[in-house]
């Protein structure tokens, strides 16, 4: 292989164009593709930035058009050549370069490179554990390296806005005490306190209040978090986080700031405006409307409850669910009576995967008339008051489901997401943010028996709802919110608590104890009463957030080396076994099977 020698790169890839005509330049790359026409030899030269075509010419300088015979893709090159302007007919509009071309009189060979598993074109389908397995290849497609590039810009954009708003960048530990609280945590051991663990933390929370307590006012950092849970296409093992907190503030205060960071954000990275202020709806509505709390707002097919008019209907089945706490809702999918039954099973074989035990179905035919196996059920009266709260008419498809409240709202949300997919109501061009507000505090989990925080055990109550903690915590609503965007929650918060009195009430509602309060949290609940001040903040997921900007079906295209679904990493082999010497300085046990002598 060549050095680089006096060898110093005067442009980049994608810098070069017909202003630069006649200047000599010098150029560094991976071989792209390469092309033999005709005796001249031409090159696609690729950075991070572009692509520049280079020319060799035998008759310009034969020795180096000889040397070029052997150039294969990937390999490492530097060339010195001069600016020429390319022939009428042969301009590539497509390149930002591609109105010149380097002709080349100096050629040196950096690195060879084997062929390579892959083609490195965007267009060429490669599986993902492929792809992650040689990661650095991967990345050097200019589709994937343009979404590194473009994460880059969202991270300035972001810390731009913070900054020009007074918050202070601070680090928080990787290393902290496991406090579980949602997902497991993932443990480190520690060698010198024996039988000790340290947590790798799934968010800031804890110390993020803490620095509230410290009088930092307002604080944030694009940090990593780890939950160990599992896998799907927006979530992985370890992920970025952008965290934030405030002291003396109320709600309008995080909508500003999280209204203003997502506009300064596309500007930056799409050139696109967004409308503000966000459209606001309470949990309590969106789970009515959309049977969700993260509702896709680009189209409707919105959730009518039936409940009150099937009560007493002669359709046992659905009166039986209503006696029995159950409720009825349906779902009016306009112009789509021309569903098949094949469609129509399709569709049903769908809802029971989340739960349903069956779909009811009705074409609206003219003049009012159902067509369904179920019409026969009903009185005319009663067809007619669910034809009119479903604004139903003809040509529309009307689908039932009657269960409990859990399971209806599920299904019906997922079959109208599923509807929204099929019927190309989801504009991949459009951004609909929503907040969603007044989250109940508490759910009840019926397997452990006790009641468990929705978002985190320091959110704050709503202040008329503080009495009920003593007797009905499942009537407490919160002072947290979410931002919702195109049926995705991209970020959330809450006010919390910064009253000693008031975290151990919240604690005795969730069935922990005082000596598990102090045990887990005794740090915070000591800073709680050392000068605490009014606080809150909130937290966007930052993959997720790329995902959605770019596009993307899963947050594994913008992160520079992701997980499989299994948490594993084909490019390094992780995780992997360990040998006994480091497991007996950790007192583990050294007898897994995968265990290395």
């Amino acid at each position: 292989m060549e050095s680089m020698g006096e060898l110093k790169r005067t442009h980049k890839c994608n810098e070069l164009t017909t202003a630069h005509v006649g200047d000599e330049v010098i150029l560094m790359g991976w071989v792209l593709r390469r092309r033999d026409h005709g005796g001249v030899i031409f090159i696609d030269l690729r950075d991070r930035m572009g692509i520049t075509q280079v020319v060799f010419n035998p008759e310009l300088n034969a020795e180096v058009h000889g040397k070029a015979h052997g150039l294969r893709s990937e390999w490492v090159l530097a060339i010195r050549g001069t600016v020429t302007a390319r022939p009428d007919g042969m301009v590539n509009e497509k390149l930002a370069t591609g109105g010149i071309e380097i002709m080349v009189n100096e050629l040196r060979i950096l690195n060879k490179s084997k062929t390579p598993p892959f083609s490195l074109d965007d267009d060429t389908e490669v599986s993902d554990n492929l792809r992650l397995q040689y990661r650095y290849l991967d990345l050097r497609r200019p589709g994937m390296a343009d979404n590194l590039i473009m994460r880059h810009k969202a991270a300035q954009a972001i810390r731009t806005y913070l900054n020009g708003e007074d918050f202070l960048e601070i680090e928080t530990p990787m290393l902290t005490r496991s406090t579980p609280e949602g997902a497991r945590d993932y443990l480190v051991p520690s060698r010198v306190n024996a039988g000790k663990f340290y947590a790798l933390p799934q968010s800031p929370q804890l110390f993020k209040q803490l620095l509230m307590v410290a009088g930092m006012d307002r604080y944030y950092q694009i940090t990593k978090c780890f939950r160990d849970e599992d896998l799907r296409a927006d979530r992985q093992p370890e992920f970025t986080q952008i965290d934030m907190e405030l002291s003396f503030i109320d709600e309008e205060d995080i909508y500003r700031i999280g209204e203003e960071l997502m506009t300064s954000l596309f500007k930056a990275t799409l050139n696109r405006e967004i409308s503000t202020p966000f459209p606001r709806m309470t949990y309590a509505e969106s789970m009515r409307r959309f049977g969700c709390d993260r509702p896709d707002t680009r189209f409707g097919l919105e959730l009518t409850d039936l409940s009150s008019i099937v009560k007493d209907a002669s359709f046992k089945v659905f009166r039986a669910v209503v006696e029995q706490g159950g409720v009825v809702k349906a779902i009016n999918a306009k112009g789509c009576a021309t569903f098949s039954r094949k469609d129509l099973d399709k569709l049903t074989e769908y809802a029971g995967n989340y739960g349903a035990k069956g779909l009811a179905w009705v074409k609206m035919k003219a003049d009012g008339e159902w067509q369904s196996p179920i019409a026969k059920f009903f009185k005319d009266e009663e067809r007619a008051e669910m034809t009119a709260a479903l604004d139903a008419s003809e040509g529309d498809l009307l689908l039932f489901q009657a269960d409990e409240p859990g399971v209806v709202n599920q299904v019906l949300s997922e079959i109208r997401l599923e509807l929204g997919r099929r019927l190309g109501l989801m504009a991949a061009d459009e951004f609909d943010f929503l907040w969603v507000t007044d989250f109940p505090l508490v759910e009840y989990d019926a397997d452990a028996k006790r009641y468990t925080a929705i978002h985190h055990p320091f959110t704050l109550p709503t202040e008329a709802d503080i009495p009920l903690l003593d007797t009905d915590p499942g009537k407490v609503n919160s002072r947290a919110y979410d931002m919702v965007l195109n049926g995705s929650e991209i970020g959330g918060g809450s006010l919390r608590i910064h009253q000693r009195e008031l975290q151990d009430k919240v604690f005795k509602a969730l069935g922990i104890s005082e000596e598990e309060a102090n045990d887990k949290f005794g740090f915070l609940l000591n800073a709680l009463e050392l000068g605490a001040p009014p606080h809150g903040g909130m937290a966007f997921g930052f993959d997720r957030l790329m995902m959605m900007l770019l596009g993307k079906d899963t947050i594994r295209d913008v992160i520079a080396f992701p997980k499989t679904q299994k948490a594993a990493c084909p490019l390094t082999d992780a995780p992997a076994g360990v040998n006994r010497k480091q497991l007996t300085e950790l007192y583990l046990r050294p007898d897994w099977e995968d265990v290395k002598g």
